[in-house]
């Protein structure tokens, strides 16, 4: 079993910055992926970004050269900076881990981009 609990959402301008954190816990060596989703209202969920046991990243289009999603695996911590916020990244976002093929998802941190 594995526990994923997500921090750092909040309100923010346009053009502004945020990092989400992904704490993980129980059994996390043999987690293969942590992914950050979001959901916005109305919208299916949607991969943001992704990163693998083996360190590769990979990103939605909607956020390349603005996102970067990177891990400190000595706190079980993966993190999402978001800069350049637009009103379209308003959402929930989001984390999983992904481990034996089991995804297990947190209940979601809520980021809400102002004009």
């Amino acid at each position: 079993q594995v526990q994923v609990v997500e921090s750092g959402g909040g309100l923010v301008q346009a053009g502004g910055s945020l990092r989400l954190s992904c704490v993980a816990s129980g059994s996390t060596n043999s987690i293969n992926a942590i992914g950050w989703y979001r959901q916005a209202p109305g919208q299916q969920r949607e991969l943001v970004a992704i990163i693998t046991r083996g360190d590769n990243t990979n990103y939605a289009d909607s956020v390349k050269g603005r996102f970067t999603i990177s891990r400190d695996n000595a706190r079980n911590t993966v993190y999402l900076q978001m800069n350049s916020l637009k009103l379209e990244d308003t959402a929930v976002y989001y984390c999983n881990a992904e481990r034996y093929g089991l995804v297990y998802w947190g209940k979601g941190t809520l980021v809400i981009v102002s004009p």
